[in-house]
């Protein structure tokens, strides 16, 4: 049985779905004014490795992330750079997209727009004000009143009294109470409006996240995740909204994963050490990038550094070298022993580290073998694969992987220059030019590729 950490509750918990196979899960997307940066690339690919287990053991997985596409923080960029809201959010959701596909992540089942969705979003407006849980304040916006909700708190262990006496005094004239927060937004002049029963506006950035999760999900699913970031307030804000807009449950269990650090410091744009995926992907194959996400686990803090992404080159590499010159051949079966290993790894909240070191021992097994086209080591290597597969690893060509055939696009020597400069090399050494042959490979090591000559040629692969 899976076990799974609640937020809300603090403790791992065995996880039973709301419909028996059927997991209807919601992950916060995207707010699409800017490049993803790697926080946002950990939260993909983590619940792109959730839903990609969950199916694997036979869950019938219903995957929703969102796209915020009308906010503050677009509006502002949008005018900054005097172009239009559309054209902003479509060009970075395109960008967006590229990167998610770079890192193996699979697209999620729906991917909700907030403006698509202005419908839903009055209609739980209007509920909300109906049952006296919002208000019109004095500016012309509406607020939820979070007095109205005796359980405001409880996902993120905050006391009501302490934050209110956190609040400063002058934002408390447009509301009943300084920790109300915004559900619409009155029209304000050059900004987008939708016409609703309390005047021209737009919505507040938490009601987006509840009315797209109920309308495409049912008001109680099975899943909601995040970064840990979003705990408070926006999931704070979207269980309140939720259940007394619905007057039923929300999410059954709450995952959230671990901030990114950047050499043991918070990442941040302030601090210069804030990275975009597309700067990472610059310097190292997205695979590499992807191992060294799922290589901490998704509760722990990550630390981002060049020292601790070299040293994930360097055990994918290890890996991939294992599964070099291997056959591909379905017909020898998996080793089913190792299977049961991984899911009771996987069980055990989604324990990626443990995977991985299991990985490992299939490999250095796979090592012990020299005869690579016996049917035990056929069977090591699927299942290698296999288990890689479930966690959107170890699919490439291993002698793709290994010679970088990704970097090419990304400024790295092609492997045609490569080839070519190896056959020169092979030529010279044939005609005994051995001076010529040691300035082919010190130009082929400038380039960071490193040679194997066997009885069957010369492999190479880059450092």
């Amino acid at each position: 049985m899976v076990a799974i950490y609640n937020s809300f509750t603090r403790k791992k918990e065995p996880f039973t779905p709301i419909e028996p196979n059927k997991i209807r899960m919601y992950v916060c997307g995207m707010t699409v004014y800017d490049f993803c940066h790697i926080g946002h690339g950990r939260v993909m690919v983590v619940f792109d490795m959730v839903s990609r287990y969950l199916r694997s053991i036979g869950f019938d997985v219903l995957y929703v992330r969102n796209i915020t596409d009308i906010d503050d923080k677009i509006i502002d960029r949008a005018n900054s750079n005097n172009e239009s809201i559309t054209n902003l959010t479509n060009r970075f959701i395109e960008e967006m997209n590229e990167d998610a596909n770079a890192l193996g992540v699979l697209p999620p089942d729906l991917e909700p727009k907030a403006t698509e969705h202005m419908k839903e979003i009055i209609e739980m407006i209007s509920q909300l004000i109906k049952k006296e849980h919002a208000y019109l304040g004095s500016n012309g916006d509406v607020f939820f009143n979070v007095g109205s909700f005796n359980e405001y708190g409880k996902l993120s262990g905050k006391n009501l009294e302490e934050l209110r006496s956190g609040e400063r005094v002058e934002i408390q004239k447009e509301k009943n109470d300084p920790l109300d927060f915004v559900l619409w937004k009155s029209a304000k002049k050059g900004e987008p409006s939708w016409p609703s029963p309390w005047g021209d506006g737009r919505p507040g950035w938490h009601i987006e996240c509840s009315a797209m999760s109920v309308h495409c999900l049912g008001s109680h699913f099975d899943i909601h995740g995040g970064g840990q970031d979003l705990q408070f307030p926006h999931h704070e804000n979207e269980i309140a909204q939720s259940v007394c807009s619905t007057g039923g449950k929300f999410a059954s269990v709450w995952m959230h994963n671990g901030f990114v650090r950047v050499d043991e410091e918070k990442m941040s744009k302030s601090l210069g050490n804030f990275f975009t995926i597309k700067e990472v992907l610059k310097k190292y194959q997205p695979e590499v990038v992807r191992f060294f996400i799922l290589s901490s686990h998704y509760r722990s803090p990550l630390n981002y550094s060049t020292d601790n992404l070299d040293e994930a080159k360097s055990a994918l590499t290890r890996l991939y070298t294992a599964l070099r010159d291997t056959e591909d051949d379905s017909s020898v079966g998996i080793d089913e022993s190792y299977i049961t290993k991984f899911n009771s790894y996987m069980d055990d909240d989604f324990n990626t580290p443990r995977a991985i070191s299991l990985l490992h021992e299939i490999a250095k097994k796979l090592n012990r073998n020299e005869d690579k086209s016996i049917a035990e080591v056929k069977r090591l290597a699927l299942t290698l694969k296999r288990i890689g597969s479930i966690l959107g690893l170890l699919e490439s060509v291993p002698q793709h992987f290994l010679q970088g055939k990704e970097n090419e696009s990304r400024g790295s020597a092609g492997t045609d220059h490569i080839n070519d400069l190896i056959r020169q090399r092979n030529i010279a050494r044939d005609e005994k030019n051995f001076a010529r042959a040691d300035e082919i490979r010190k130009q082929l090591t400038e380039l960071d590729i490193s040679l194997e000559d066997t009885e069957d040629g010369t492999d190479w692969r880059r450092n």
